[in-house]
């Protein structure tokens, strides 16, 4: 029995025109070779299972070859191609970066560079995975990098490009593949399963196509293992079990459980799901999966990003035109936050459900409006109510209403009359004047003047009476009342009103004359009782004052400062020196 050996390795390309989905690279490479302008050294960078490491060893197999093609191939039968078929070729060299990074690999290396190829033109040395070498590797592989001899060609291939440093990158031709298109790869598996005789579904192996995500070896990997598992025939259903893949049908009747509200039929369909062995978190993620493949259909432009089994295609349109762009949308919000939350929350089960409840009310949650030229989405509650204030009223001063009654007696009542009370009277006595000479508005208003100058004079009826024109020693007695006040109080202020010094501007002010800017911030914060006491004390109701500073002020009284221990002793000193000598002799300590 022959030996089994799996399809990658089976049908890895063996010249350009075989790679699969790189012809942006081998189209490159070949007209390189025909026009002998190869370069010293490549860098091939792109995701796995895409054709690096193929692409590397075609080149190398090509560029020694004894009879090479027109179109830049290799042609495959003389000694040089064989040799490489076998693996036995001495110009190919190839080191495994991930376990041969260090330095002495690098210089083991860079020693063989130096020997001439017994046969052939080149000799090429391919390292796979070289973002793997340690920093002292990379420096070590500079200058041999940078200057080979005229025969030596280095290959890099790598999966992470960022890793590498840029002075090697700047030493290097690079190539960036890329991800193997679905159409390309199912292409690929047909024309494997027809050599190898299998029968395959095309839906089936569109399936393995999605899940290799761009990548040949995992597709052909996949092949091999489903292959084992149905004895050579694959079908869309086995395929789907084997992949642990929900089928799109699922997908197709929760939505439609959704859309008629049965949240009964949801939660059995997905029971059923989780019988079967699958995560929530996959429900969820394939979910969002199909929900995003509707939302691509409702727009044709976008029906090129479509990446499904081509018998769902049709289904996928007719019912994305049933489904309006604001339920697409927000259920691919509550299925985000489920999918974000799903690894924290401690009852999986129940948090995928919550997220199932959500979905199948939120038609009824959500109410579509049309406003002008935009949609808006708004929630089904009860419309909130705007915070009612009245207007302001202009205000308008009261009115007064002079009534004089028209009595016969001697005595007359005023009647005031204002919007915020009501009536009052005043009753006078006046004479009674003849009815041909009576003038009701007059005679009110002459009472309304006399009412004012009573005010005015606090009810004494005489206003120039009740304010006392200033004197200089009742100013000064009623000024020191008040610093008395302050010391019982044990107020700091007393003592700037001591130093304040007064004059008399007029018989109605005067000034409080200070020192300095603090002693003024001392008496004017007293300013409001201070005021009130002199004007009881002196009986004058238009007193004012104001407080200034005058640094000069020679007529300021001068008060007495009580001194300190220490400041007693300093005084002592200046006045008899021979005090501090007696304290050095007799060695005292002074406690102040």
């Amino acid at each position: 029995m022959d030996k089994f050996i799996v399809s990658a390795r089976k049908y890895r390309p063996q010249t350009f025109d075989t790679v699969v989905g790189q012809s942006h690279i081998t189209t490159t490479l070949k007209n390189a070779i025909k026009q002998q302008q190869l370069a010293h050294a490549f860098l091939f960078c792109g995701p796995r299972g895409v054709g690096k490491t193929t692409c590397a060893r075609i080149l190398a197999k090509t560029i020694n070859c004894e009879n090479p093609t027109k179109e830049g191939e290799a042609c495959d039968k003389c000694q040089s191609c064989q040799s490489f078929n076998d693996g036995a070729s001495m110009n190919y060299f190839e080191l495994d970066a991930a376990s041969n990074n260090s330095v002495d690999n690098i210089r083991d290396l860079v020693d063989q560079v130096r020997f001439v190829p017994q046969t052939g033109r080149y000799k090429v040395y391919v390292i796979d995975e070289v973002h793997m070498l340690s920093a002292a590797a990379f420096n070590a592989f500079l200058k041999t990098l940078e200057e080979p001899p005229s025969y030596a060609i280095f290959i890099l291939a790598t999966t992470e490009k960022h890793k590498i440093l840029p002075t090697i990158l700047s030493r290097c031709q690079i190539f960036d593949f890329k991800r193997i298109t679905t159409n390309d790869t199912v292409q690929h598996l047909e024309e494997i399963c027809e050599k190898e005789e299998i029968k395959a579904e095309k839906a089936a192996l569109q399936i393995i196509a999605q899940k290799s995500e761009g990548c040949m070896r995992d597709a052909l990997s996949i092949l091999d293992k489903i292959v084992s598992f149905t004895s050579g025939e694959l079908n869309y259903s086995n395929t789907l079990e084997h992949l642990n893949i929900l089928d799109a049908d699922l997908y197709f009747k929760l939505l439609d459980y959704m859309q008629q509200q049965d949240l009964a039929g949801a939660m059995l369909l997905y029971d059923d799901i989780n019988r079967k062995g699958f995560e929530g978190d996959l429900v969820i993620n394939g979910f969002a999966e199909f929900i995003r493949n509707l939302l691509v259909c409702k727009d044709e432009k976008a029906a090129s990003l479509l990446e499904v089994v081509e018998s769902f295609k049709d289904k996928y349109v007719a019912t994305a035109k049933g489904v309006s762009f604001p339920f697409l949308i927000s259920t691919l919000n509550i299925l985000n936050e489920a999918e974000i939350n799903y690894k924290a929350a401690r009852n999986k089960r129940l948090h995928v459900e919550l997220a199932l409840i959500k979905l199948c009310y939120l038609q009824q949650a959500l109410q579509i409006t049309a406003e002008g030229n935009a949609v808006s989405k708004k929630k089904l509650i009860e419309g909130a109510q705007a915070f009612r204030i009245s207007p302001i009223k202009l205000y308008s001063s009261p009115q007064v209403h002079v009534n004089v009654p028209q009595k016969s007696t001697t005595e007359a009542k005023l009647i005031i009359e204002t919007p915020a009370s009501k009536p009052s009277i005043v009753e006078e006595d006046t004479p009674q004047p003849q009815a041909s000479n009576r003038k009701p508005v007059s005679s009110g208003l002459s009472a309304l003047d006399k009412i004012r100058k009573q005010y005015k004079g606090n009810g004494n009826g005489n206003g120039d009476a009740a304010n006392r024109p200033l004197a200089q020693e009742e100013l000064q007695k009623a000024w020191n009342d008040y610093i008395f006040l302050l010391k019982e109080k044990r107020n700091p202020a007393a003592q700037p009103f001591e130093l304040a010094l007064l004059r008399i501007k007029d018989e109605n002010s005067f000034e409080a004359v200070t020192a300095n800017n603090i002693e003024q911030k001392f008496i004017e914060q007293e300013r409001n009782h201070l005021f009130h006491f002199l004007q009881d004390k002196l009986h004058n109701r238009l007193l004012q004052f104001n407080v200034i500073v005058e640094e000069k002020a020679s007529d300021r009284p001068v008060l007495e400062v009580t001194l300190t221990s220490k400041e007693q002793f300093q005084k002592m000193a200046v006045e008899f020196p021979l005090i501090i000598e007696l304290k050095d002799r007799l060695r005292l300590e002074l406690d102040y």
